[in-house]
C-alpha cells in the first residue's frame, strides 16, 4: 500500500484512480458535497473549491493567471495555493484541499 502524506487525523482521505487522466487539463470532482477543481500549474497539482465566495457561482471556467483563478462573472481572484481572496469583489477566500499524486492515484483530503 502506498503511503501519502495527508494528515488522516484532520482529513478523510479519498483515493481516485487517474490512470489516463491528463492533469494539465482541469478536472472536476464532487466529494461529500464539495465541488472541487483539480488543476496543474507550473508542474504542481492543486485542489480548490469550485465556488466563488463572492456570489457562490462556479469558478470552473475562470482564467488561470500564474497562481490565481479569476471568477468569470465579476473578476474576483483567488490564489490556488492558499485559497486567499486576492481582489475585490471577493473578501473571503475559497477552500483548498491537500492533494498528492502517487503513480496513477490521486489522494485528496476533506476535513473531518
Amino acid at each position: 500500500m502506498t503511503q501519502h502524506s495527508i494528515d488522516t487525523s484532520v482529513y478523510n482521505v479519498f483515493e481516485i484512480d487517474i490512470e489516463g487522466v491528463d492533469l494539465k487539463e482541469r478536472q472536476f470532482l464532487s466529494i461529500e458535497d464539495n465541488a472541487i477543481i483539480i488543476v496543474e500549474v507550473q508542474g504542481k497539482v492543486y485542489a480548490i473549491g469550485d465556488i466563488c465566495s463572492h456570489d457562490d457561482g462556479r469558478l470552473e471556467d475562470g482564467l488561470i493567471d500564474d497562481h490565481c483563478i479569476v471568477c468569470p462573472r465579476h473578476g474576483a481572484e483567488f490564489d490556488i495555493r492558499t485559497g486567499e481572496a486576492k481582489s475585490m469583489p471577493a473578501v473571503v477566500g475559497i477552500p483548498t484541499y491537500p492533494i498528492e499524486v502517487i503513480g496513477s492515484t490521486l489522494y485528496i483530503g476533506i476535513k473531518k
